[in-house]
């Protein structure tokens, strides 16, 4: 029968067709997955934990981040520091973060979520106390390097969540973590309009650090990943998870028993770059290393306009405490002068930081209603056009006006490409394909303190319109993208035995009519895990047809 050509779908398991006689007929066993497991048990009180539990990860990582941008006028006070000296300290910091993403990717990938995670909050603490007693600026550029190192583990908190969500709830619960950032973000700016003036910022890192460590003790209400458990072949602990899930939401688990294939090549780089996901991978890393560009640098020219007063007619309300500080006659040939913020400064910050929650309802609406691809090119595109508005000549109230939606903006950006890259990857390579993007989008936030903290001193126009041209790459690149992973399950990668050796996606758990995959000769058939129609693609689609079983009393 001649090859007939159909969309994708579920593939669990192949075997190889016996040519002996056909055996008695034997009642199958219902079997499920763990999709139809997340499914069937819905959205429920564990959902809700664990969205508080994983979601507090944002409030760390956002303190530990915004931590730079509030300390940042006080440490060139005190240690007389260049502007560039300012700017590698955020540079630095995400270069960390760059190097160990990739590393914790691929480690989460292999040995699980939920160790990582925990790694990396144990790392970041550490470190971040440690930075506290920083004797010179060396010290404090080395130590929040490995702070940095830590925080790039929290996305696993996001993957966990990711992981665990019915399909149809990701797209309203992810977008909803926002809120964590921005209660860290907050919080870190009130504490320190607070803290620096009256004991210092060592006490602010200090105090900064107790949120982690207290989080550290909730991981464990928290169980790892069961379609990581099941990639490994941990099926039983798989089951228990979900068993536990199904009592605490009140709700029942599917009939028969827990199958899925087991994973042995997980966490492979390689896997990124093959011919499915080439196009994709290199998109993504395109418009996270521009978004990330975009933020931090909206969030560092933020403290540079109002500390430097770059916009005409844009002077905080109380002027800002200015001290001139000269050292030797090596150092005297260029001052340091510390303009330290003003508590106007600090209410302007917190402010365009509540910018980052404004759009969050339309930003929901439109990843569930218009697709996260067309989403975010939207949203990218108003960031380019924001961004160049900031160089109208504008009053205060003005410039807090476009700091708040360009905060709104960047943050929407933000939620979108997390949610997409944590759904189109497959399970053995989520967790890389967040590292390695993770990875690039550091390169983008360390270039940006140069733009935001240097060049925008020196040429405020140029740098808003490099900001601005990037973005739009950044829109142009996500709406181009090849796959939309709206309403679409969670992929898990399948090699099947034999001489097929294709990697197949399992992504919509249905039942259909029983088929068989010829291949040179070779005949595969419904497997014991699972009910399959067709074969995605393979090392050579030309190589493989899709034909209805001839005798399917034979398969039974």
């Amino acid at each position: 029968m001649a090859a007939k050509q159909t969309e994708p779908v579920t593939i669990i398991s192949l075997r190889k067709l016996s040519q002996a006689a056909p055996e008695p007929q034997q009642k199958e066993t219902k079997t499920f997955t763990v999709e139809d497991a997340v499914e069937t048990i819905g959205f429920g009180r564990f959902h809700i934990a664990l969205f508080l539990i994983m979601g507090s990860t944002g409030v760390v990582e956002a303190m530990e981040i915004m931590l730079i941008a509030v300390v940042s006028p006080v440490i060139r006070c005190e240690w007389q520091l260049e502007n560039w000296q300012v700017a590698f300290v955020t540079t630095m910091v995400f270069f960390g973060y760059m190097v160990s993403s990739i590393l914790f990717g691929l480690l989460a990938d292999r040995y699980g979520r939920w160790k990582i995670l925990l790694l990396s909050f144990l790392w970041g603490a550490y470190f971040s106390l440690l930075t506290s007693f920083s004797p010179s600026y060396i010290w404090f550029v080395f130590l929040r390097t490995m702070v940095g190192c830590g925080v790039s583990g929290h996305a696993q908190g996001l993957i966990i969540k990711t992981e665990f969500l019915p399909t149809k709830y990701r797209g309203y619960m992810l977008p909803l973590s926002q809120v964590f950032w921005l209660a860290g973000s907050l919080l870190i700016i009130s504490m320190a309009s607070v803290v620096i003036p009256t004991i210092g910022w060592r006490w602010l890192i200090r105090i900064a650090s107790i949120p982690g460590i207290i989080l550290i003790m909730a991981f464990k209400f928290i169980p790892e990943s069961a379609r990581f458990n099941v990639s490994t072949g941990n099926t039983q602990a798989a089951l228990d998870t979900l068993e536990s899930i199904a009592k605490m939401n009140r709700s029942v688990m599917p009939e028969g028993r827990l199958v899925e294939p087991i994973l042995e090549k997980r966490g492979r780089f390689a896997d990124l770059l093959e011919s499915k996901y080439l196009r994709t991978t290199l998109q993504i890393w395109v418009i996270w290393l521009g978004i990330s560009f975009a933020y931090y640098g909206v969030i560092l020219a933020s403290a540079e306009l109002l500390e430097r007063d770059l916009v005409c007619d844009s002077k905080s309300e109380s002027e800002p405490e200015v001290v001139e500080n000269t050292g030797d006659a090596e150092e005297g040939r260029s001052p340091c002068y510390c303009h330290m913020f003003a508590p106007s400064d600090y209410r302007t910050m917190i402010i365009s930081t509540l910018g980052e929650i404004a759009l969050n309802p339309l930003n929901i609406l439109g990843i569930n209603f218009l697709g996260r691809r067309l989403s975010l090119s939207i949203t990218m595109g108003c960031t380019a056009l924001f961004f160049l508005l900031l160089n109208i000549c504008t009053s205060s109230a003005g410039l807090i006006g476009f700091l708040f939606m360009l905060r709104a903006l960047v943050a929407a950006n933000f939620n979108t490409i997390y949610i997409y890259t944590a759904e189109v990857y497959p399970t053995p390579m989520r967790a890389l394909g967040m590292g390695t993007s993770g990875s690039l989008c550091r390169i983008g936030a360390m270039v940006a303190p140069f733009i935001s903290q240097v060049l925008m001193s020196a040429s405020f126009l140029g740098a808003l319109c490099l900001f601005s041209s990037v973005c739009v790459v950044c829109a142009i690149s996500a709406f181009t993208l090849p796959i939309e992973t709206k309403g679409r399950a969670l992929q898990i990668c399948v090699q099947v035995p034999g001489d097929l050796e294709p990697w197949l996606s399992v992504w919509n758990m249905e039942a259909h009519q029983d088929l068989v995959i010829t291949k040179k000769g070779a005949r595969y058939m419904k497997g014991e895990y699972g009910d399959f129609s067709t074969l995605e693609y393979g090392a050579n689609r030309n190589d493989l047809q899709l034909v209805p079983s001839l005798n399917t009393s034979q398969t039974r």
